[in-house]
């Protein structure tokens, strides 16, 4: 790993923070059943189940594939985008 490898992740670590202030999930606490859908289909692992109900470890960790979003058959789980 070379001088200029550093520089460039440095680069597009602050675009994925640029991007996060932009845009991010929403869970509807009320709707959500654990099914645990959202937690098996994240390829980042940023959910987990709490006090029966579906919830980001952290916000930095969800990268917005908006995955779970497709796998969550009650509909609770949202991609709020800041910028539309």
């Amino acid at each position: 790993m070379g001088i200029f490898s550093f520089f460039k992740r440095n680069k597009s670590e602050e675009k994925t923070q640029e991007n996060k202030a932009e845009s991010h999930i929403e869970i509807n606490t009320e709707n959500c059943k654990a099914c645990q859908r959202c937690v098996s289909v994240c390829p980042n692992n940023s959910f987990l189940i709490k006090d029966g109900k579906s919830s980001l470890k952290e916000d930095f960790i969800c990268r917005d594939c908006k995955v779970c979003v497709a796998a969550c058959p009650n509909e609770c789980i949202n991609f709020v985008n800041f910028n539309s």
